[in-house]
């Protein structure tokens, strides 16, 4: 009896061919695997790849925002810069102002550098009455007296067409504001050679001008007998009259007429107590028949300064200050020198 063996269709039978010395090997796989395999290898590469895909939106995604963060910081950076170079520029246009500003000033000290060199060489002989009128002025009315020069201060009221600044016209700004400080410290260089000798010809002219007998010495100024010719009051014959008699009360105060120094403080017959004070120029002040003398020869007097008592010793008739101003030897009118 023959066994005949049917064929399972659960199972397939897979054939293993290898060389041809060896005989082919019969393996009986079931059905549903060798259908499962290919599926669930199908799966696996689909998985996959959505994991891929999804890795990569999120990568995608993280790179868009961390690019976004660089672009709004980039743009920060760029706006900051513009805010510096416009506030660069503001500066360079300030400064520029201030230069400008400085250089018109330092001029204006130029001038009056100038100035006080024609004031040195005007007064430098002393005119009394001129110093008089300048010091009574005010500080203003020492300048050139230009009132309607405009003066630039701080307001809140400010205008004007814009007009816009180009960066070529902000770096010929800068050179010229840099020219200008530089022939700023030039014109400084010069002034600190000049402006010591000039201060020091200025304090000889104000000691030569102070030492101009302008005070009037006495607190009267009633005239009892003018400068030159007259009939002698003792002889009754002509005369000259080397000064002016002022009238006074006794023992009323005695200014110097200017500053100087005592050169003589004595008495004798004819002058009575007396005072001689010495002035630049070869000025001299005598003040005679005095009641009493303040000073001692050698001593150093202010103009206006008190220096004696007013009297009658010596050669008089009467209280009075005898007053002579004397240059060069030689007696000269004191009354257009004294205010």
């Amino acid at each position: 009896m023959r066994t005949v063996t049917l064929p399972n269709p659960n199972r397939m039978t897979l054939l293993v061919l290898r060389d041809a010395a060896r005989p082919v090997k019969q393996i009986q796989v079931s059905k549903p695997l060798v259908v499962a395999v290919p599926l669930l290898a199908i799966l696996s590469i689909s998985g996959l790849i959505v994991s891929l895909h999804v890795q990569s939106e999120q990568t995608i995604s993280a790179l868009e925002s961390k690019l976004a963060t660089q672009g709004l910081s980039f743009e920060a950076v760029v706006t900051d810069k513009d805010e510096a170079i416009s506030r660069l520029q503001n500066e360079v246009i300030a400064l520029s102002s201030q230069s400008e500003n400085m250089m018109g000033r330092m001029e204006r000290v130029a001038e009056l550098e100038a100035e006080l060199q024609q004031f040195i060489s005007k007064y430098g002989i002393g005119d009394a009455k001129e110093l008089g009128r300048l010091s009574s002025l005010p500080a203003d009315d020492w300048t050139d007296g230009n009132a309607d020069a405009p003066q630039y201060v701080r307001v809140s009221g400010v205008g004007g067409e814009f007009i816009a600044v180009h960066d070529n016209e902000i770096a010929d700004l800068a050179q010229h504001t840099k020219n200008d400080f530089i022939a700023m410290n030039e014109m400084l260089d010069e002034m600190e050679k000049n402006i010591p000798v000039t201060l020091k010809k200025a304090r000889q002219t104000q000691h030569s001008i102070s030492g101009t007998p302008s005070e009037w010495p006495t607190l009267s100024t009633r005239l009892t007998s003018n400068f030159g010719y007259r009939t002698d009051p003792f002889s009754g014959r002509a005369a000259f009259h080397a000064g002016i008699d002022i009238a006074g009360k006794l023992g009323d105060p005695i200014y110097a007429a200017a500053a100087g120094k005592v050169v003589t403080a004595d008495r004798d017959g004819s002058h009575g107590k007396y005072i001689v004070v010495e002035h630049p120029g070869g000025l001299q002040t005598w003040y005679l028949h005095l009641s009493g003398i303040d000073v001692n020869e050698g001593d150093s007097v202010r103009k206006g300064q008190r220096i004696g008592k007013l009297g009658s010793t010596g050669r008089s008739t009467g209280p009075h200050l005898h007053f002579e101003i004397v240059k060069g030897g030689k007696a000269i009118d004191p009354l257009p020198y004294l205010k």
